[in-house]
């Protein structure tokens, strides 16, 4: 892989609880490879299996970082902080959770909190730096649980990535950059549940108008409704490119650099 390369290696795909126990989509998180820098974005059950396959070694990785607690994005939280440590042997990388991922209902064992290098908390409107990768939490989610999503900056690209939340009021406001990855659980909206649908997407994507737009974690009702087919469908009535991510999919960032 080029060393300049920016990367997004998705893990897994799942949304929802239904989804998820069914494992119809893997639900492994995300790989961000940035240059010599990789960062792992919320490790869902199968993360390890999923990212041991794809040939990516957790010694490798700088930082962990979770949106927010909920077991489809921290269950093999523990276990990748084993691989990343080498089970300990080595004291490397950051964590980055929500403060209430650290209460009495901890997504990281006791045990495992003096394996990684630091344990750092996410709070509203806060940047962080791993190397020459920054990344701020712009706005809390509205979401059950302490829920943030992400503007990501290397020294080549900066991408947003819009986790589980709840349509609220300038969403769209907080998030830039070449390429959107947006967490889309449902296809209609109306649903009394704090995730983001079909429509409430197209709207946001238009508003932050990026070069490419990528959806991921899908719910049952977007993964029968064929993701690709709605993305392709999407792309066509609002003219920006829409992807529907892939289990085990890579998208390169330098796509973007060709792209006006």
């Amino acid at each position: 892989m080029d060393e300049l390369s920016d990367t997004i290696t998705f893990l897994g795909t799942a949304g929802a609880r239904f989804v998820l126990i069914n494992q119809f989509l893997a639900s492994g998180g995300a790989w961000l490879n940035f240059g010599d820098t990789k960062l792992l974005l919320d490790p869902g059950p199968g993360c390890l299996v999923h990212a041991v396959k794809k040939k990516l070694v957790p010694a490798k990785l700088a930082a962990i970082i979770l949106s927010h607690k909920h077991l489809d994005h921290s269950g093999d939280m523990n276990v990748m902080i084993e691989a990343m440590t080498e089970a300990g042997t080595k004291k490397r990388g950051v964590v980055f959770v929500p403060s209430d991922a650290l209460n009495e209902d901890s997504v990281i064992s006791p045990h495992l909190r003096a394996y990684p290098e630091s344990i750092e908390v996410l709070a509203e409107g806060k940047s962080y730096s791993i190397g020459d990768i920054s990344f701020e939490t712009p706005i809390r989610h509205r979401h059950p649980v302490e829920t943030y999503g992400f503007v990501f900056r290397t020294p080549r690209h900066t991408f947003s990535w819009i986790v589980d939340t709840g349509y609220f009021d300038k969403l769209a406001s907080y998030y830039r950059g070449e390429l959107l990855i947006i967490n889309v659980v449902r296809l209609k909206s109306g649903a009394l549940i704090d995730h983001l649908s079909l429509p409430e997407a197209k709207q946001i994507i238009v508003e932050v108008k990026p070069k490419v737009a990528i959806l991921t974690h899908f719910g049952m009702t977007m993964w029968r409704a064929k993701p690709w087919e709605v993305a392709k469908q999407l792309s066509e009535d609002i003219g920006i490119s829409v992807i529907a991510a892939r289990d085990g999919m890579t998208f390169d960032l330098a796509r973007l650099d060709a792209m006006p």
